[in-house]
C-alpha cells in the first residue's frame, strides 16, 4: 500500500465517520421528532383540547378524516386540519382551568 492509497482510505474513513456523526445528531433526532408529532395527531380524538399552532385553545367536537372542529367558546367552532395542532392538552382539560380569567 502506497501513501496515497493509504491517504485515499483514510478521507474515506473520515467521511464515514462525519456521515455518522451528522445523522446521530442532527437527522436521527429529527426523524425521532416526526414520528412523536405524527403519533400524536393520528391520535386525536372527539373531546382533547388542544392548542392550535396559532395559540387558539379549543376542544375537539368532530373528527373527520384530515380536518377538526374545535369549539373555542359558546357557540363559536372553526374548522382547521390535524396538521394546525400544536400540542394535545387532554381529553376534556378546558383552557379555562389553565387561567381562571378565560370565560367559556
Amino acid at each position: 500500500m502506497d501513501a496515497q492509497q493509504g491517504s485515499m482510505v483514510s478521507s474515506l474513513v473520515m467521511l464515514a465517520l462525519m456521515f455518522g456523526i451528522f445523522y446521530f445528531f442532527l437527522i436521527r433526532p429529527q426523524q425521532v421528532q416526526q414520528k412523536k408529532r405524527k403519533e400524536m395527531l393520528d391520535s386525536l380524538r372527539k373531546g382533547n383540547t388542544v392548542i392550535t399552532i396559532g395559540g387558539i385553545y379549543g376542544q375537539i367536537v368532530d373528527v373527520k378524516d384530515d380536518n377538526l372542529v374545535l369549539q373555542i367558546a359558546d357557540n363559536v367552532r372553526i374548522r382547521t386540519v390535524r396538521g394546525a395542532v400544536s400540542s394535545v392538552l387532554g381529553k376534556g382539560e378546558a383552557a379555562k382551568d389553565k387561567d381562571p380569567g378565560l370565560a367559556e
